[in-house]
C-alpha cells in the first residue's frame, strides 16, 4: 500500500522537525546575538522571517527538482538517509563561527543578510530539501518550515538569555535527534505514519 501524505502532514512535520532542530541552531545563537546587539526585535523577526523565508524557499525548490529526477524508491533511500544524517547532525551542539559583522544598513537588512548567510548548508536548511523531496507540496513545506523557524527564534529574540537559561539544550538536541532518526527509518521503511 501507497502512502499518500497530506498537506496536514507535510506542514506539521515540517513545522515540528524544523523547530525542535533549530533549537540550540548556529541560526538559534544568531538570534540571540542580534538581539543583544541591535535591542530592535521587530526589524530582527521580520529579517528573520524573510530570510527564512526566501532560504528554505530555494532549499524546497532543490528538493522538489531532485524528487521530480528520481525515482520514488531511491528517492525513500535518499531522503531516508538525509534525515537519519540531520538525526545524527542535531546531536552535536553548534556555535557561531568567527565574528559577526554589524553592517550600518539597520537591524532589518543586518538580520536579513546575516540569518540568509548563516542557514546556508544548515541541517534545517538541509531538512527543508529532504521535507519538500518526500512531500509533494513545495508551499506547505517553506510555510511549515518557516513557521518552525520562527516558532524557535521569537522566543530567542523576545527573552534572549533568560529562556536560554532556562532550557536544557542537551535534551533538545536529544529530542530533535530522535524525530529526525524516526523519520528517517520511517522513510527507509517506505511507511510514515498519517496524522
Amino acid at each position: 500500500m501507497i502512502h499518500r501524505p497530506s498537506i496536514l502532514e507535510a506542514f506539521f512535520t515540517s513545522t515540528l522537525l524544523v523547530a525542535l532542530a533549530e533549537i540550540g541552531d548556529k541560526t538559534q545563537l544568531l538570534s540571540f546575538v542580534l538581539a543583544a546587539k541591535l535591542r530592535q526585535p521587530y526589524p530582527i523577526m521580520a529579517g528573520i522571517f524573510v530570510a527564512t523565508l526566501l532560504n528554505h524557499a530555494l532549499a524546497a525548490s532543490v528538493g522538489a527538482w531532485l524528487a521530480s529526477l528520481i525515482s520514488p524508491q531511491f528517492l525513500n533511500w535518499i531522503v531516508g538517509l538525509s534525515f537519519i544524517g540531520c538525526g545524527l547532525w542535531a546531536l552535536k551542539p553548534d556555535a557561531l563561527e568567527g565574528n559577526l559583522r554589524f553592517f550600518s544598513a539597520g537591524a532589518f537588512v543586518t538580520t536579513l543578510i546575516a540569518f540568509f548567510l548563516a542557514e546556508m548548508g544548515d541541517k534545517t536548511q538541509l531538512a527543508t530539501v529532504a521535507l519538500a523531496a518526500r512531500y509533494d507540496a513545495l508551499t506547505t513545506v517553506v510555510l511549515g518550515t518557516t513557521l518552525g523557524m520562527m516558532l524557535a527564534n521569537a522566543p530567542a529574540v523576545w527573552m534572549g538569555k533568560v529562556l536560554a537559561d532556562r532550557i536544557n539544550m542537551t535534551m533538545m538536541r536529544w529530542i530533535a535527534a530522535a524525530s529526525f532518526l524516526l523519520l528517517g527509518i520511517w522513510s527507509l521503511a517506505g511507511e510514515v505514519p498519517s496524522y
